[in-house]
C-alpha cells in the first residue's frame, strides 16, 4: 500500500474528516491535524454536533460516516471510535475511495485484520493505524539509549502503562464486550514500541485478570515476550498508585530507569496545543547505573505529530507513511497470541504466515540479535 499517492503536487491542502469525537478523537486526533502544515481538518462524523462545534465551529459535522464519505472532497478519513467498529467503519470508507488512518487496534482478530488490509490493496488506498506511542518522549529516550549501547546487550526489557484508576466507569473500554479490556486497549501501545525494538518474539505467555471491584473485563494484564534467552515483560493495571517506572531495562553493560511517562496526553488533557512553548519536553531523565556508578541522561523530546506529518508526505508521494502494514498486523498477531496464551494457560506462537514473517523481516532492522 505504500506510495499510493492521491493529493497532486499543488493541490492544496489534504481534507480530512474525523470520524468520532471522544476521548481519541478531541483529545488526540483533532488537535494533532490542526498543527500539521497540509492537512485541513473539515468534517467530523458524530452524533454530538454541539459539543464538535463548542471546539471547531467552521467544521461541518454530519451524523454518520455514510453521509461524510459521500463528499468526494475528502481525502483521508479518521476513525477513532469503539475497537469493535474500527474495521467495519475503516472498510467503508476505503471502498469509498478513502485514505484511512484508524485507530489501535485495527481489527479483534488477525483474520480481521488480514481482510482489512486486503481491502486496502484492492482499493488501491493507503491504510495507517494510528501508532502515535513511537514518538513518545519515554520510548524515544529508551530507544536512543539502547541503540547507542549504554546499556549493552538487552537481556530484561519492561514497558508498563499502570494507572490508578479504582472506579469502574460506565464506557466501552471497560465493558465485556469484544475489544474491550486493558490488554486491546494499553496491550497496543507496549506491543508496537516493543516490535520496533526487537522484532517478532518467539512466543508469547499473558496471564490477564479482573481486579477491581465490579470489573466487568480484563483491568491487569502481565505478558512475557520471549527472545531466546531474553525476556520482555509488558504490563497494564488500573490499582497502581505509584512506584511503577514507566520503562526498565537491564543489559551486559548496565541496566537505565525511565520513572514517568512521556507527557503529551497530559499537556493534551490540560489544553496545550501541539507545538505550543514545551511541547513533548520531559524533565524526567533517564537514570543510567553501570559500573561506574549512577548518572542522569536527559530525555529525548517526544513528538507526536510526526505521525501525521509522515501520513501527509505520503499522501503527497514522499514516502511510505508511518506504519507499515505488516508491522500493524504483527502487533494483532502478539495481541491475538496473547489472548490465547491467557485464555488456555500455555506459551503461544504468532500465527502469521511465512510469508507474512518474510515481510516483516524485508528492510526492518531492530535490536533482536
Amino acid at each position: 500500500m505504500g506510495g499510493w499517492n492521491l493529493i497532486e503536487e499543488g493541490a492544496g491542502a489534504i481534507r480530512v474528516g474525523l470520524v468520532g469525537y471522544g476521548f481519541a478523537g478531541q483529545i488526540f486526533h483533532a488537535p494533532l491535524i490542526q498543527a500539521v502544515r497540509g492537512l485541513s481538518l473539515v468534517a467530523i462524523a458524530s452524533s454530538n454536533a454541539g459539543k464538535v462545534h463548542a471546539d471547531l465551529p467552521a467544521v461541518t459535522v454530519h451524523e454518520t460516516l455514510g453521509a461524510m464519505i459521500t463528499d468526494d472532497d475528502i481525502d483521508l478519513v479518521i476513525v477513532a471510535t469503539p475497537n469493535e467498529t474500527h474495521a467495519p467503519l475503516s472498510r467503508l470508507a476505503l471502498q469509498a475511495g478513502k485514505h484511512v488512518v484508524v485507530d489501535k487496534p485495527f481489527a479483534l482478530d488477525l483474520d480481521e485484520a488480514r481482510d482489512l488490509l486486503r481491502v486496502a490493496e484492492q482499493a488501491n488506498r493507503n491504510l495507517w493505524v494510528f501508532h502515535n506511542r513511537r514518538w513518545d518522549s519515554d520510548y524515544l529516550s529508551v530507544k536512543t539509549a539502547i541503540e547507542a549501547g549504554v546499556v549493552g546487550s538487552v537481556v530484561h526489557f519492561e514497558s508498563k502503562i499502570d494507572r490508578f484508576r479504582p472506579v469502574v466507569r460506565d464506557r466501552w473500554r471497560e465493558r465485556a464486550q469484544p475489544g474491550g479490556g486493558i490488554w486491546f486497549d494499553l496491550g497496543p501501545h507496549l506491543i508496537d514500541q516493543t516490535l520496533q525494538l526487537f522484532g517478532l518474539p518467539d512466543g508469547v505467555m499473558a496471564s490477564l485478570a479482573r481486579q477491581r471491584d465490579g470489573a466487568r473485563i480484563d483491568d491487569w494484564a502481565h505478558v512475557v515476550l520471549t527472545y531466546g534467552e531474553r525476556r520482555v515483560v509488558l504490563q497494564g493495571a488500573m490499582l497502581v498508585a505509584g512506584g511503577s517506572a514507566r520503562f526498565i531495562v537491564h543489559g551486559t553493560g548496565g541496566s537505565l530507569v525511565k520513572l514517568k511517562p512521556d507527557p503529551q496526553e497530559s499537556q493534551l488533557l490540560a489544553g496545550m496545543r501541539p507545538g505550543e512553548r514545551g511541547w513533548g519536553l520531559d524533565r524526567d531523565a533517564l537514570v543510567v547505573y553501570g559500573s561506574e556508578g549512577e548518572r542522569s541522561v536527559p530525555a529525548t523530546p517526544g513528538d507526536q505529530r510526526r505521525f501525521y506529518e509522515l501520513v501527509a508526505a505520503a499522501l503527497r508521494g514522499e514516502g511510505a507513511g508511518p506504519v507499515r502494514p505488516i508491522e500493524a498486523l504483527a502487533v494483532m498477531a502478539v495481541l491475538e497470541a496473547g489472548a490465547m496464551s491467557a485464555r488456555n494457560g500455555v506459551t503461544a506462537r504468532l500465527a502469521l504466515t511465512d510469508a507474512e514473517r518474510a515481510a516483516w523481516g524485508g528492510g526492518f532492522s531492530s535490536l533482536a540479535s
